[in-house]
């Protein structure tokens, strides 16, 4: 233990000699170490750490799939009503299992009435969990099934909305314009659905007591709602998808006539893996990003610790000729590197952590768990091992480089700045070729997502979202019972709106593009027999009121749009975008025919095309285009026939599009006070312009860009750095070399040309490599680009001429410094 203590205090005062390497080492290990343990930290908060319930691992998600029907993603379709019902009654894999659907509810409190997302949840859904409240309790199945009007908050809405309330049990509150007892708040931490980003939170959740409409005949086919359960002991999800089949085929028995021909399979999988599939490829790709660019600082620290040593070899050689063991030499320089990196790794954890604070909000809501991001005990080991394992790898090979050491060759030299030895070399060039192929692959990936982003915002939306201002707003039922009551406060809305200053087009839809919601509408087109084994075909429908194509102006291909006249009551009609006409009546104009919503066995009219318009992006540009059509909210309950229920309301939520001439941000208020002066307690969510909302959809492939060419750029100024380095020392041993080629005759341009042609051909070589290194990376990549093959020939040849150029930039300034020594004052300091 003493010899070591005498080691440390060695290895500090030979680092207190260098400031300016020690501080080089440091940074720049602290860098890769920072950016790698914060990267690994949201890696861990979202992928790695278990879901915060107890016994996580049991903790599963049940679904259907149906078999006709390509509902795209994972192929999960939810669950129906039905199906929660009898999955619960039914199965035997589960000690509690319950349904859920998202909800939005107007609450008002003493302040403004504001939107805030909610869940609906039977009974089961809380005990599944196991997470006991902070305050109170959560409702019973008694309360689900009878229909009490009670509610759980969550912390933060006890906090933010209530003032953290001690009193709050027993308070009522008013959601849609309805009582509801406040019955229990849940602690800080709890959180549920696990939904990405940090907008989509639930604030407080609910009996799901179903209604009478969920419960007819007609919604047996909404496969809106989600499941989950807790396995019971012993039961494995193999067992417990066995058990869920069983029950699904007993679903199916019993499904009405106008489902027949519908085939569903049950599909039980753990939570975790639901709450993570989007991410993980994302979440991949950057934590290899962030290895490379810590791989490059570990290449750059082992040059600068080769660098050192061949200076120090005098000094190795005069301490073995005393009788030093080669091992205690060893030791103190692997004991050098890892003081370094474990400086480095320090610096780097806070650098992490100011990196979190600062950089969690700028997140893509694509990420679920954010809230779970931070830096824990798991991080802080994951950076302290990490600097230990770099520090072992960057000190021992140039420590072994350096005892390669000839004695009495080394002492006869004296101080001579002879070339380094062969092996020295040829170590120096490999850290170089390796520094260039792994920025390479770094840079290739940084162009490629640049590419990739570049062809994303190129892509026709099939609307013009400048000048146009949105909102979402939702009718209580307690105001707006009926249908009559809806259109009256619809119509008065588009009417006054239509008389503010500057507007040019009002309309009112039930689907706005790029607002993240989703549905899918099975449809029947007239004279279109389908193929044996031909899924359903599914469209993306709308209901609009106004001028609402006009309003986001999707451009009318042919025919004509909904007029006042298209009411209840007369010819229904319907305009569809061109994907679907093309796909039903290829090369023909779509206008006069018919179709109509449903399948074969259900009796739904059938509508009259009188438009087509274009395809509209509903999501990001770079998802895939949907079938899609509209039709007049006055004539929705005819055109869904015997789908229709007793007490549907049409048209009593869903956007605003106001396009004007003024900037759209002039008229977020004006749309406000509109709407106060119909409905003082109505609130509006979502007030944006419709530039911001497509700007959100992208989001999450410009964050994915900007950090990984972020990666890139610290990657080729950290390789540029290292050549330059290394080349620097390389010409700095052959400065006797040198001078004695000019001695001879050889020109200044020559030796520059020289050393030029040394650093390119080891730029070169890097480049081959890397190349290779990007082609079989590729693989990484592929899901996260649009519109860019992975081997795109002008990304690869322009990131690898970069790479090459920047590799004889750093290559020049040590040529031009050698090519203007002194031979004479070179050759007499010899």
């Amino acid at each position: 233990m003493r010899s070591f203590f005498l080691d440390l205090k060695l290895v500090f005062r030979q680092l207190s000699k260098s400031p300016g390497f020690t501080a080089t080492a440091v940074l720049m290990l602290a860098f890769g170490i920072g950016a790698t343990t914060a990267i690994f930290s949201i890696v861990e908060g979202v992928l790695l750490r278990p879901l915060p319930f107890p016994d996580s691992d049991r903790l599963i998600v049940v679904a259907d799939r149906i078999q006709e029907a390509d509902v795209g993603g994972n192929g999960e379709a939810g669950v129906t009503v039905p199906d929660i019902r009898a999955y619960t009654r039914e199965t035997k894999s589960f000690t509690a299992l319950g349904g859920y659907r998202f909800n939005a509810y107007e609450l008002s409190t003493t302040g403004e009435p504001a939107y805030v997302n909610a869940s609906r949840l039977t009974a089961g859904v809380f005990t599944a969990l196991g997470v006991q409240p902070l305050l109170g309790r959560v409702f019973t199945t008694e309360e689900d099934e009878h229909s009490q009007q009670v509610a759980v908050l969550s912390y933060a809405t006890w906090q933010n909305r209530f003032h953290g309330d001690p009193q709050i049990l027993g308070t009522k509150v008013s959601l849609d314009r309805k009582p509801y007892l406040v019955i229990g708040v849940m602690p800080r931490n709890f959180e549920f659905p696990l939904v990405p980003g940090q907008l989509n939170r639930a604030e407080l959740w609910v009996p799901m007591s179903f209604t009478p409409q969920e419960l007819s005949t007609p919604a047996a086919s909404n496969w809106s709602y989600q499941m989950v359960g807790r396995l019971k002991p012993g039961v494995s999800p193999v067992q417990a998808q066995g058990d869920a089949e069983r029950v699904a085929q007993e679903i199916m028995r019993n499904y009405p006539a106008n489902m027949a021909s519908l085939h569903i399979s049950a599909v039980v999988r753990p939570l975790q893996e639901e709450t993570v599939e989007q991410a993980r490829p994302l979440l991949r790709t950057l934590f290899m990003a962030v290895a490379v660019v810590l791989l490059i600082a570990c290449v750059n620290l082992a040059g600068l610790m080769l660098v050192r040593a061949i200076r120090r070899q005098r000094e190795f050689a005069v301490r073995l000729a005393l009788g030093a063991r080669a091992t205690a030499l060893l030791r103190q320089a692997i004991l050098e590197s890892l003081v370094l990196s474990a400086a480095g790794g320090m610096l780097g954890l806070a650098l992490a952590g100011v990196v979190l604070r600062v950089g969690r909000t700028l997140l893509p809501e694509s990420l679920p768990r954010i809230s779970e991001i931070a830096l824990n005990w798991n991080v802080v080991g994951f950076a302290l091992l990490l600097g230990i394992i770099t520090g072992l790898l960057c000190g021992s090979a140039p420590a072994f480089a350096a005892l390669r050491t000839n004695v009495n060759g080394t002492l006869k030299e004296g101080g001579r700045s002879g070339t380094a030895g062969g092996g020295h070399a040829r170590l120096r060039s490999a850290l170089v070729v390796a520094e260039i192929a792994i920025a390479l692959v770094l840079l290739t990936a940084s162009g490629l997502l640049l590419r990739s982003f570049d062809k994303m915002r190129a892509v026709d939306l099939g609307f013009r979202p400048e000048h146009v201002t949105t909102a979402s707003y939702s009718l209580p039922q307690e105001q707006y019972p009926t249908q009559p009551a809806v259109n009256a406060f619809n119509n008065e809305l588009v009417r006054r709106l239509r008389q503010l200053p500057g507007v040019e087009s009002v309309g009112l839809t039930s689907f706005l593009p790029a607002s993240g919601n989703n549905n899918n509408q099975a449809i029947l087109a007239e004279g279109h027999v389908p193929q044996k084994g031909e899924n359903l075909n599914l469209a993306t429908s709308s209901q609009v009121i106004g001028d609402y194509f006009g309003a986001l102006g999707i451009p009318l291909l042919r025919g004509r749009s909904f007029t006042d006249a298209d009411r209840a009551g007369t010819q229904l009609v319907v305009m569809v975008n061109r994907k679907l006409a093309e796909h039903f009546w290829p090369n023909q104009s779509p206008i006069g025919k018919r179709m109509r919503i449903g399948t074969l066995e259900m009796q739904t009219p059938w509508m009259t095309i009188v438009g087509e318009v274009a395809d509209v992006k509903l999501s990001s540009p770079d998802d895939p285009t949907k079938e899609q059509f509209y039709f007049p909210v006055g004539q929705v309950e005819e055109a869904i026939g015997s789908l229709a229920q007793p007490g549907d309301l049409n048209g009593n939520g869903g956007y605003i599009a106001l396009r004007s001439a003024l900037p759209p941000e002039q008229m977020k208020n004006a749309l406000r006070a509109t709407v106060r002066s119909i409905d003082p307690q109505l609130p509006l969510s979502q007030v944006q312009t419709m530039e911001q909302a497509v700007s959100e959809t992208e989001a999450p492939r410009r964050f994915n860009t900007v950090l990984i060419t972020s990666f890139a750029f610290a990657a080729v100024l950290l390789a540029v750095l290292g050549i330059y380095s290394i080349i620097a020392f390389s010409v700095a041993s052959r400065v006797q070399e040198v001078a004695i080629r000019m001695a001879l005759g050889s020109q200044r341009a020559g030796i520059v040309r020289l050393i030029l042609e040394s650093g390119a051909k080891l730029a070169l070589i890097g480049c081959v490599v890397g190349l290779v290194g990007a082609v079989a990376a590729s693989g990484l990549l592929r899901s996260l680009l649009f519109g860019v093959s992975p081997f795109d020939p002008l990304v690869l040849a322009l990131a690898a001429i970069g790479v090459l150029l920047l590799a004889v930039a750093a290559s020049a300034l040590p040529a031009f410094n050698a090519a203007s020594i002194d031979p004479v004052q070179a050759l007499r300091g010899e």
